[in-house]
């Protein structure tokens, strides 16, 4: 998955002041978002070593070379179809992603927006917190905007892709019997996690309890912290319009999956299969894996087959490798090509201002 959301977490980084992040001056390579891309191919080369074994367990359970014919046979004019789709969803987190900033009052070109929105994919194959916070750290770097100030968008970011993947989980839950409790059970999810976050009294009581354990009373100042930025994203109206655009974005990756099986031929419902991707991106996030790397393959195939009575396995572990393809690992070169025009345009040279007249 392009990104996978994680549920909100307290990586935000602690904050500096504005005086002090505005001593950053743009285009200085000492500065943050260079530290954090240091070894990056590394680390991509790491996890596209694992995700490549994760496709080939996965060819390995169905009947490897079977699974090979048969991706080697698949039509491409739908495999271009699900790339659009997962495009689709790009474009859309684009859209939300220019709302948060413009909540923020931070003004950044469209074109350098959107790239340093992609160029934050290339991290989310990547292990460890500095992915949650890069696309921060890329506009600390190019525009000296203060970390502390857009590292709130990570944590709202997160908190809408958990919201949009829960109902999509419970909207597709009503495709098999008593489904309907999982729907109902999915709703009230989302309706307290939108209460916590709204209610500072009851957001306050439940940090204060987290704060009685070990682990609590280590992560809840930091939580509070996290908590408090997240508000000034979190007024109704704007929370409403950000679910929505993350509910569409999410739906046509689930869509994705299903023009997928259509190419192979199978036949499920739009409802198996928006269960299928949104319940197995959502295990992956749990996890807290980079891109959910192995666990969300090993879902979305065991789903596919629970789902589908009769599937045969090619044809389910096919379709997760396509799929992941398609949602995973196109944004990551979507990503790096993204960064690397970033780098390109800042090492350019300033053209010399002419003389005043």
């Amino acid at each position: 998955m392009s990104g996978d959301p994680s549920p909100p977490s307290s990586g935000i980084p602690e904050p500096t002041s504005d005086a002090a992040a505005s001593q950053q001056e743009p285009g200085d390579d000492s500065k943050p978002a260079s530290d954090a891309t240091r070894g990056l191919v590394r680390k991509v080369l790491v996890a596209s070593l694992l995700g490549g074994a994760a496709f080939v367990a996965l060819a390995a359970f169905a009947d490897l070379e079977t699974t090979l014919h048969a991706l080697g046979s698949y039509p491409l004019s739908w495999l271009a179809l699900s790339f659009a789709l997962a495009a689709g969803n790009y474009a859309l987190r684009i859209v939300r992603w220019e709302l948060y900033l413009r909540a923020l009052g931070v003004r950044v070109p469209l074109g350098e927006s959107c790239l340093v929105f992609l160029a934050g994919f290339v991290m989310s194959v990547t292990p460890g917190k500095i992915g949650e916070v890069f696309k921060s750290l890329l506009l600390s770097e190019s525009r000296g905007v203060p970390i502390a100030r857009t590292a709130p968008i990570v944590i709202a970011e997160r908190l809408t892709d958990v919201a949009a993947l829960v109902l999509l989980i419970a909207l597709g839950s009503l495709s098999f019997p008593r489904g309907l409790w999982i729907a109902v059970a999915g709703a009230l999810g989302v309706a307290l996690l939108v209460t916590l976050v709204t209610s500072r009294r009851l957001a306050r009581r439940v940090i204060a309890l987290a704060s009685r354990t070990r682990i609590g009373a280590r992560a809840a100042p930091r939580i509070e912290i996290a908590y408090e930025s997240l508000r000034e994203l979190s007024r109704p109206r704007l929370l409403a319009s950000a679910t929505a655009i993350a509910v569409v974005a999410w739906g046509l990756e689930c869509l994705s999956l299903h023009v997928i099986l259509l190419g192979f031929g199978d036949d499920p419902t739009l409802l198996q299969s928006t269960f299928a991707y949104a319940a197995s991106t959502m295990v992956g996030a749990v996890a807290m894996l980079p891109g959910g790397l192995g666990l969300t393959e090993a879902s979305m195939t065991g789903l596919l087959l629970a789902l589908r009575e009769g599937m045969p396995r090619v044809v389910a572990s096919g379709a997760t490798i396509l799929t992941r393809l398609a949602t995973l690992w196109f944004a990551v070169g979507l990503g790096a090509v993204a960064f690397a025009s970033l780098r390109f345009v800042r090492s350019r040279p300033r053209a010399p201002e002419g003389p005043e007249s």
